[in-house]
């Protein structure tokens, strides 16, 4: 299961890309995922085929890409800014957006008018 404590070890595991966008495994994931899910990697975007034209989530630029994950019923692709949730048993997609940093007392202290 995934928990809100296992999202935020993700986000905090996972800040850079990898090297290599190879070391992502991405033509594995599809496979992977084909019966539920159509994606393809095509001129250095993932595409999530299933997903409407003007959803947000459709593209992910591969140069975003941090890290592909793989749990017992889900994939996760994650970005610095989300993680999107593909189910391996049916067609569900769920995204996870990561809340933004709230400023702690230093940052308050030192801000400079923002």
């Amino acid at each position: 299961m995934i928990t809100e404590k296992v999202i935020k070890e993700i986000y905090k595991r996972f800040r850079k890309p990898p090297m290599d966008i190879a070391e992502l495994e991405i033509p594995k994931y599809i496979e992977m995922l084909k019966g539920h899910h159509s994606l393809k990697f095509e001129d250095g975007e993932l595409i999530v085929e299933s997903l409407e034209e003007f959803n947000p989530f459709r593209r992910i630029l591969g140069r975003r890409l941090l890290a592909i994950l793989e749990f017992e019923r889900n994939v996760a692709i994650v970005t610095p800014s989300h993680i999107l949730f593909l189910s391996k048993n049916s067609d569900q997609v769920r995204v996870h957006i990561k809340p933004e940093r709230t400023p702690n007392i230093l940052d308050r202290i030192f801000a400079r008018g923002e």
